[in-house]
């Protein structure tokens, strides 16, 4: 398919995968602060995990939360939460292309229960609405839950 995806075959189960779960289970809700904006216009574009030499992206921070950045300068390293919006989450094993199946929890997958998804970054730029950070590997306009100083290694 040379990278390319058809939208109507996206979701649909791979053989060797398995459906289930329980999707009327909601235990807890997520405010979303901004969105991330990065030139990754569907999936397939997306690279496999985030660079420091990848391109530029920007995470918009909406208004009440704007106050949180203080403290954030460039050069700093964050680890990004958000939340993988177009994932389907009813896969409890699945088949990576190329690999044997394996359950959800022992892959990287975006398609999980809950499709959170983490990214550390090194940051660009920092202003009164947002943040320009490298690493990031997520479709454009991706809901943001939170953003963390970055664990020493």
């Amino acid at each position: 398919m040379n990278g390319a995806h058809d939208a109507s075959t996206w979701h649909a189960t791979r053989p060797g995968e398995v459906e289930g779960g329980d999707a009327s289970r909601a235990d807890a809700t997520i405010a979303f602060i901004g969105l991330i904006r990065t030139p990754f216009a569907t999936r397939a574009e997306c690279p496999r995990r985030g660079a420091p030499d990848g391109p530029e992206c920007r995470i918009e921070i909406e208004g009440p939360w704007r106050a949180a950045l203080r403290g954030i300068s460039a050069g700093d390293r964050l680890e990004v939460l958000y939340w993988m919006h177009l994932a389907r989450r009813d896969l409890l094993v699945q088949a990576p292309k190329e690999r044997a199946p394996s359950g959800t929890f022992a892959l990287r997958s975006p398609n999980r229960p809950n499709p959170i998804a983490s990214s550390v970054v090194d940051v660009v730029a920092v202003d009164a609405d947002g943040v320009t950070v490298r690493g990031l590997d997520c479709v454009d306009g991706t809901p943001l839950v939170d953003l963390k100083p970055a664990r020493a290694a």
